[in-house]
């Protein structure tokens, strides 16, 4: 999407994001604020949280959440309240990943996947969504994956827990029409993050190839011919959460380079 949102929409708008200190998160974090809106980055990781409100301004504030915890999102969230003066963008962005065979996935992993990535979407949609239908508006935008249309091998349980993220984005949406409140979910593809980075390396590891072989094939399945950046996740994201895409709810969005076209 061409940054031609006008800004003038924007003004006045306070967003939560999660996992907005690295990667993906810190794109959509710089995206809103270009565009006037004020942000809490909510991340684990305080400091990196802290230096990324001080780049971009405009009053952003960074929080310590840990979207797995009831109270710890509820903590973050209300804070977020009284210091922004309310709340009308959510972004649940937050997600790890771990890679492993799966006869070989263990229930550490599983259960890490799904507290971060299901869970914590879950947590931070349904803390967020109760203030949005009080006050009778407000935008949800969860942070799915490509590997939530296709389960990608080394990542079955990765895949599974992004496969439960679109199932509870469609399901919420569809909750939420009647009070005016939109849900929709984006599916990023073979993103250049240090998330990215690490998986390079395991999955070298684990099919005994190079970390430039495994990049090239990434490249390789992606028919726009490059890696993608967190910025071509975050002006999709920026798309949903404008009025331009007022009828659009319960939708998974690729934006993948044409790795899944479907």
């Amino acid at each position: 999407m061409p940054d031609d949102t006008p800004q003038g929409e924007f003004q006045g708008k306070r967003a939560f994001v999660t996992g907005g200190a690295h990667g993906i998160g810190r794109a959509i974090v710089v995206a809103l604020a270009r565009r006037g809106v004020q942000i809490a980055i909510a991340d684990l990781d305080l400091v990196a949280a802290r230096q990324t409100a001080v780049e971009v301004g405009g009053g952003a504030m960074a929080i310590d959440v840990d979207v797995r915890n009831r109270a710890s999102v509820e903590r973050g969230f209300e804070t977020a309240l009284k210091q922004l003066g309310g709340c009308d963008i959510l972004i649940a962005n937050a997600g790890v990943s771990t890679m492993q065979r799966a006869l070989d996935i263990t229930d550490e992993e599983w259960d890490f996947n799904f507290a971060v990535n299901a869970r914590g979407i879950f947590l931070t949609n349904q803390i967020a969504a109760r203030h949005f239908v009080a006050q009778g508006s407000g935008c949800i935008v969860n942070t799915a994956s490509l590997a939530a249309k296709v389960g990608a091998p080394l990542l079955a349980h990765y895949s599974a827990s992004k496969f439960a993220v679109l199932g509870w984005t469609q399901a919420l949406a569809r909750e939420l029409a009647p009070k005016g409140i939109r849900v929709n979910a984006v599916c990023p593809g073979f993103v250049k993050t240090g998330m990215q980075s690490r998986e390079v390396e395991w999955e070298s590891r684990l099919r005994g190839i190079s970390p430039e072989q495994v990049v090239a094939e990434y490249v390789a399945q992606t028919p726009l011919g490059r890696l993608e950046q967190p910025e071509d996740v975050a002006e999709v994201v920026m798309f949903l959460c404008a009025d331009q895409a007022r009828f659009m709810t319960g939708q998974g969005v690729n934006v993948t380079g044409g790795v899944y076209m479907t």
